[in-house]
């Protein structure tokens, strides 16, 4: 985590409770009590009302806020939906990262302009069948890395198979996730369901030599 971005999360938990420790602080965080005490430090001198001590606990002085964001309330009701459809498909890092984004804006949205009641749309997860976010974590680091990877794969037909890929994007469909990828077995891009993939091996030492926009122009094959 960047240290502006540290700033900013103590900021936050400050504003939630009445007071709090370094110690709870630094849990929440996953970094040292001596790093919070100096953050605390840096934000006194920078002007942020926190009260308290080493100790005792923090709190923010009553009135003070964070500069307001320029949302309109249709904007606001679409983050709020994209946020809650990424914490119930997505896999559990993304869906974390949702939560925070959320409460960031939350923190520092215009009275008028925070939640006040229930909304209108509500995105249901416990419905979602098991394996759908197989390995999503795992997929979605080797894209951004550009590796390739090896998966066990079941195919419609209950054949199992062992596929080395160039991954290059994960879809979303509304009830599963599909993996798009160069299939090297078959020297064509292919299709694969999360749902059927039982294993992912990263392959760091071979690079992605395609891309999505390549996958999206050729005809999709289901395995």
């Amino acid at each position: 985590m960047r240290r502006a971005d540290r700033l900013f999360q103590i900021v936050l938990c400050l504003r939630r409770r009445r007071a709090v420790t370094a110690e709870q602080m630094a849990e929440e965080l996953e970094v040292s009590a001596r790093t919070i005490y100096r953050d605390i430090r840096d934000l006194m001198a920078s002007g942020v009302p926190v009260e308290g001590e080493a100790g005792v606990g923090y709190r923010l002085r009553p009135g003070f806020d964070l500069p307001p964001l320029m949302f309109k309330a249709d904007e606001l009701q679409a983050l709020r939906l994209g946020a809650e459809i990424v914490q119930g498909w997505a896999d559990a890092t993304l869906a974390r990262a949702a939560r925070t984004a959320l409460e960031r804006i939350e923190a520092v949205l215009p009275e008028k302009l925070r939640r006040t009641g229930p909304e209108p749309f509500y995105v249901p997860d416990f419905f979602i069948p098991a394996g759908t976010k197989n390995y999503l974590t795992e997929l979605r680091l080797a894209i951004q890395a550009k590796h390739q990877i090896r998966i066990g794969y079941v195919r419609a037909d209950g054949t199992p198979s062992e596929r080395q890929v160039e991954p290059v994007g994960l879809f979303f469909w509304g009830n599963r996730w599909t993996l798009g990828a160069w299939c090297g077995l078959r020297g064509a891009f292919r299709t694969f369901r999360l749902d059927r993939i039982s294993s992912v091996e990263l392959l760091p030492d071979l690079s992605v030599t395609h891309d999505a926009d390549q996958y999206i122009e050729a005809a999709n094959q289901e395995e």
